[in-house]
């Protein structure tokens, strides 16, 4: 009876062990492909090139990065890049090419860790990231990645968003023509809809296009 049990004790310890060994396995997997998704970004690095500045760009090649070094900082930032690492400055929101809220790339700003940090100076940079000096590989690696999670994470909102706003313009056309027609063909609701329906397919078009085209004519004619 106690071999038995002894057994299955063995069992269910070499059970876990494979388990935590599967574990390790798939978090390394991830780790990799995570590590893999940084390659060939098209970085643009506007720090002094001094010892950090140097470790800055030395961990960024590491990480296989397509590095683009400016210094001194231009009047104002391309947005020809997928993720910017950019000096922290007073007038760095004022040298951003695009306005808050729309970003055209990462932003990480770099702190060099001298005197006290000015919070409302990185909220108005909008930053996706914060790098302080001196760096590591971790830290380097980590700010990176985030940043650019970010930004991609934002740029999918910003699309839902417009597409959310371009249904309410729609809605509001539809409704404009349906009134219209209504008016002048003395015909109900659902006869309206009914006709932009109708017309919407023979010209293989969308019923806001219909309904566009019709608010278009009588804002011309009226």
């Amino acid at each position: 009876m106690q071999e038995t049990v002894d057994m299955r004790n063995r069992d269910k310890a070499g059970q876990a062990g494979t388990t935590r060994k599967d574990a390790g396995h798939f978090a390394q997997a991830a780790s990799a492909s995570a590590a893999k998704s940084l390659w060939h970004l098209k970085v643009a690095v506007i720090v002094e090139r001094d010892d950090d500045g140097e470790r800055l760009l030395r961990e960024l090649q590491r990480l296989r990065c397509e590095i683009h070094h400016e210094w001194p900082m231009p009047p104002q930032i391309s947005v020809h890049y997928d993720v910017v690492f950019c000096a922290l400055s007073p007038d760095l929101p004022q040298r951003l090419p695009w306005i808050p809220g729309e970003p055209g790339a990462a932003l990480v700003v770099v702190d060099r860790s001298e005197g006290p940090l000015d919070l409302k100076l990185l909220h108005n940079c909008a930053a996706h990231g914060v790098l302080h000096y001196p760096t590591t590989a971790r830290t380097v690696q980590a700010v990176l990645s985030l940043a650019r999670s970010h930004f991609l994470y934002e740029r999918r909102l910003r699309g839902r968003i417009d597409k959310l706003d371009e249904s309410l313009r729609t809605m509001r056309s539809v409704e404009r023509a349906k009134s219209l027609l209504m008016r002048v063909k003395n015909i109900t609701e659902e006869e309206a809809y009914n006709h932009l329906r109708r017309q919407a397919m023979e010209r293989r078009v969308t019923i806001g296009a219909v309904a566009n085209a019709i608010v278009d004519s009588h804002d011309l004619l009226s």
